[in-house]
């Protein structure tokens, strides 16, 4: 899975940006959905579920890679937006209330990241969801839903605005990495928040702002990490921002990030008790109605209306001191900047959670748990990534050699999910594991890692494979599937038929399998 790292500035996954192909339909002329181009004919119909819409009641704009560069290119290398896009969202303006927002599935932006920046970009009352049917960074939503919001309302947001709503994100994307997104977040919001509220326009006001800030909430900063956000607040308070228009929404932010309640505070979470019971203004809550049933169990969610969905599921909002890092975020530092190494949006392809980085963290890992983790990169760089020694040292085959060719952006994401799926297994131990009589193999861990890889490969019903597999064939998919269990058996010392052998009959026409259940 590619590295997440510093998104940089793709913002968020929720959908990326809209210019690509427009869907005719019986829209709702208020209400926009947003597909990523290079999510599946299933997967989209997945996401529709999830938004619990049909297409007769939304717009809906297919968002390709092409979208993405066109309106990313100015603040991100080509070579680092990547080829895939795969987010969507579900957008709805309203007429009070500030920005409403629900994420699913977005392991690096949260909620509060994207209310905070789509109000700098001019937004004033919207409803938001944005998600993916598996695990991505989120580096990819706010330009799509700015340009999602403009369909719905008919309206051009001020071009100024929206590209400092994108300098927003990647200035607070960068900083999360270095003291955690809670923290990140309710520096720039507070300080943008009292720099439009009484109209801060001297650059030493605005530092002192800024400091103070970081200061009140026990946040450490440097004067890079400080000089970075009053750049960016000097050129919004060139903006001529109306106060009244942000405020629900960055002072609801603010609560959610810095746990302050104030008056409006006070008042906004008593919207929030409406909105969590399903009633919006209009009586039409976008954010209450998703059906999170059709994502599978194990979403990470997060809410501008309801903070515990963030700690529910696991999402990591806090510092980045290294000990609260879980399968909700984790990318590479690199001096503050995206490597680029992931998709348009910052997907990882399908899968890739938290600690997935250039290094998968094993520091909890016992030595011989290292040894097994260790021996299982060789054979995916070997089997995914088309290095023949390599494989042949995992097999210990001289005449091993991979079945299946991937290219190498596929492969090298492949490895990482495979690699990740393997550690996850290490990590959770076998104390919480519970047969269920579809076991193939006497050792925990075997079933536990041929589990994840049937999800993977996208063999378990109802189960997409990850995007890298989506233009496999079914047959090569379960090659690669068959392959890959070969090296766990061996890892672990078990054996047992592959689907092909099984597949193989006597010429008496007994099933190869019904012969070895014989010969045992």
């Amino acid at each position: 899975m590619k590295n997440i790292k510093k998104l940089g500035a793709l913002l968020c996954s929720a959908c990326l940006v809209v210019s690509g192909t427009t869907i005719p339909t019986m829209a709702d002329s208020m209400k926009v959905v947003t597909l990523g181009a290079d999510l599946t004919d299933a997967q989209k119909n997945t996401m529709m579920k999830y938004f619990n819409v049909s297409s007769d009641q939304v717009q809906i704009l297919t968002i390709t890679n092409q979208d993405e560069r066109d309106h990313l290119s100015a603040y991100v290398p080509i070579e680092q937006i990547g080829t895939r896009t795969v987010s969507c969202a579900y957008v709805k303006p309203t007429t009070s209330g500030g920005i409403k927002v629900r994420t699913a599935n977005l392991n690096w932006v949260t909620c509060n990241m994207i209310a905070t920046s789509l109000s700098t970009s001019g937004v004033k009352n919207c409803e938001v969801v944005a998600a993916c049917p598996f695990e991505v960074s989120g580096t990819g939503a706010l330009t799509g839903i700015q340009m999602a919001y403009e369909t719905a309302t008919g309206e051009q947001l001020d071009s100024t605005k929206k590209e400092l709503a994108t300098e927003e994100m990647v200035v607070t994307g960068n900083l999360a990495d270095e003291v955690g997104k809670n923290d990140a977040t309710t520096v720039m919001n507070n300080s943008k928040m009292q720099v439009i509220q009484n109209n801060v326009q001297n650059a030493d006001d605005i530092y002192n702002i800024v400091v103070n800030v970081a200061q009140q909430n026990n946040v450490t900063l440097d004067s890079d990490q400080i000089n970075k956000i009053v750049e960016l607040l000097e050129q919004i308070a060139q903006q001529d921002y109306d106060y009244d228009d942000v405020k629900a929404t960055l002072e609801q932010v603010d609560q959610n990030t810095s746990g302050n309640s104030d008056e409006i505070g006070e008042v906004d979470e008593e919207e929030d008790d409406t909105v969590n019971a399903g009633d919006s203004a209009d009586g039409d809550d976008i954010l209450g109605s998703v059906d999170n049933s059709v994502l599978g169990g194990d979403v990470l969610e997060s809410s501008t209306e309801d903070t515990a969905l963030e700690q529910e599921t696991g999402m990591d909002t806090g510092s980045a001191d290294g000990q609260n890092e879980d399968s909700s975020d984790t990318e590479d530092m690199d001096n503050g900047d995206w490597d680029g190494s992931e998709d348009t949006d910052g997907s990882l392809d399908g899968s890739e959670t938290a600690d997935t980085a250039d290094e998968l963290d094993t520091s909890s890992l016992t030595e011989d748990q290292k040894t097994l983790f260790t021996q299982t990169e060789t054979f995916c760089k070997g089997e995914y990534e088309g290095d023949a020694a390599s494989l042949q040292t995992a097999m210990g085959d001289e005449t091993a050699v991979s079945t299946v060719v991937l290219d190498a952006e596929n492969g090298a994401t492949l490895s990482k999910d495979v690699e990740k799926a393997y550690l996850d297994v290490l990590k959770q131990g076998t104390e919480s594991y519970q047969a269920d009589g579809t076991e193939l193999y006497m050792t925990p861990e075997l079933n536990m890692i041929d589990k994840a890889l049937k999800d993977l490969f996208g063999l378990s019903e109802g189960v997409q494979a990850v995007p890298e597999l989506s233009e496999l064939t079914d047959e090569d998919r379960q090659t690669l599937y068959d392959d890959t269990m070969k090296f766990f058996q061996k890892l672990y010392n078990e054996t047992v038929q592959t689907s092909e052998e099984a597949a193989v009959e006597n010429e008496d026409g007994t099933d190869a399998a019904e012969e070895a259940q014989v010969e045992e």
